[in-house]
């Protein structure tokens, strides 16, 4: 799956884990990743974690990274343990679970799994680690699992709830039982879903820079998704039904109970969803991704369909385990090397970096002051060779706003909405942008550093540069 810490989502949560340690940083952009963080206590966990035990933010990260995947193994192999009894099988559901780590969840833009340090793992862990007790009969032991993961990822937590409780039910009573249980619980399931909402915006008229930043986010709109996303979303709901009839007449009654929550699960929040991102006048409700109910069905697909693969057809075969060994990981190493290109396939903290953009963020995090204002390509992290890395988490410098990774900012916190598109449209033609035009940013905003690509336009006063990119100064 690789490591690449600073990356995507990484450019939210590290600058304000960073900020929470060193209150003195990002004095100009803070609110661009800090607003989002007030449903979550991740950062300041992690501060505290960093202050407690003296260990650097950079080995901090990977070390979580580490205990998470670990958590998340253990957790599956309590469950695969319990609804299958053949060796094969569940060493095949757990083998196969860990190759799936990066594998893409339809229409969501979620990996089961993140190549850095997220929230949405550790809350993983503790719902699927949650899910293990409810198997064993201990359904009291899930309930602070489960506050935990709320704790640490709202909507992860919530969808993690509400699968534990449909769970529960499908355990313990018959299955008419059951249904009509699950029938008359759904006014009580809807409840956590709204209690998530952190913000009033939502019930409000929606703005036209929210509205604007919604429109690059297409996964937000299920109805415009394309066939082969409906097909990943509907698919594995119906490959639970029939695990769920197969298991029922073997007497696996465990598989049995796990498979029809899962397929319940998923029918009721799919309809959720279709309602909840139908009629235009809710469309404020699009920014909850209502469709990350996949996330958790795609971690139980891989487990059962990696199981069922192991007691049906790599049995005890040396041969067999080897080739799904090589396909399963190898096919999963080679997208992920297609995905960072440009960079270490482990970034690990002891290891300098490579790619050139990398090199410039990690100059400016040791040569410029901390208080520094930097403007740069707005669309910078699709760049090739920047392979998606995050100009804050990594430079740990304030920026103006970027037309990527801001902007998903701004679908979740409409407040940012004016300043980002200010920002955004006075970044505008960056690549023939001259020195006037730099002069005239730092006049409008205050930025006087700038990270423009080499050879650099006439005038700016440039402290370093590589073969892609300089560091310069706007007099």
């Amino acid at each position: 799956m690789g490591y690449h810490p600073g990356a995507e989502d990484d450019g939210i949560y590290l600058p304000a884990v960073q900020t929470d340690l060193h209150p003195q940083l990002f004095p100009h952009d803070a609110a661009f990743f800090q607003l989002q963080m007030r449903t979550s206590v991740f950062d300041t966990w992690m501060a505290h974690f960093v202050q407690c035990t003296g260990i650097p933010v950079v080995w901090a990260e990977l070390l979580w990274q580490w205990i998470a995947i670990v958590l998340i193994l253990s957790a599956c192999w309590s469950i695969v343990c319990q609804i299958f009894e053949e060796a094969a099988a569940r060493w095949a559901g757990l083998a196969m679970v860990a190759a799936m780590f990066t594998l893409p969840v339809a229409g969501t833009a979620l990996f089961i799994l993140d190549q850095y340090l997220h929230p949405r793992a550790l809350a993983t862990a503790l719902i699927l680690l949650g899910v293990s007790r409810i198997l064993s009969e201990k359904a009291w032991q899930a309930v602070p699992l489960a506050v935990l993961a709320f704790m640490l990822h709202p909507l992860m937590g919530v969808l993690g709830i509400s699968f534990c409780c449909v769970l529960t039910a499908t355990a313990r009573e018959p299955v008419g039982a059951r249904l009509r249980t699950l029938k008359g619980m759904v006014p009580q399931e809807a409840a956590p879903v709204m209690a998530v909402i952190p913000f009033a915006w939502i019930l409000d008229r929606p703005s036209a820079t929210w509205l604007e930043a919604l429109q690059s986010r297409h996964w937000f709109r299920v109805y415009q998704w394309h066939w082969y996303e409906w097909l990943g979303a509907i698919a594995p709901l119906l490959l639970f039904w029939l695990v769920y009839y197969i298991a029922r007449r073997r007497g696996e009654t465990k598989l049995a109970h796990l498979s029809l929550a899962v397929f319940l699960y998923g029918s009721f929040q799919q309809a959720v969803a279709m309602i909840m991102l139908g009629p235009p006048s809710l469309i404020a409700f699009s920014t909850l991704e209502p469709m990350r109910y996949l996330h958790l069905v795609y971690v139980f697909m891989a487990l059962v369909g990696g199981a069922y693969l192991g007691r049906y057809i790599l049995k005890t075969k040396a041969w067999r385990w080897a080739l799904f060994l090589v396909l399963a990981n190898g096919g999963m190493l080679l997208a992920q090397r297609q995905l960072f290109p440009a960079s270490a396939h482990l970034e690990l903290p002891t290891l300098k970096p490579a790619n050139p953009w990398l090199q410039a963020f990690d100059w400016i995090k040791h040569n410029t002051p901390e208080d520094a204002y930097f403007a740069l390509d707005p669309n910078y992290m699709a760049i090739d060779g920047e392979d998606f890395h995050s100009f804050r988490a990594l430079a740990e410098r304030s920026q103006l706003a970027d037309s990527i990774k801001d902007t998903s900012m701004v679908t979740k916190v409409p407040e940012l909405g004016p300043a980002w598109k200010l920002q955004v449209e006075a970044q505008e033609g960056w690549s023939h942008f001259q020195l006037a035009d730099f002069e005239r940013r730092k006049a409008q905003f205050g930025v006087d550093w700038v990270l423009v690509a080499y050879p650099q336009p006439a005038g700016l006063a440039c402290n370093w540069h590589n073969q892609a990119v300089s560091v310069c100064q706007i007099p």
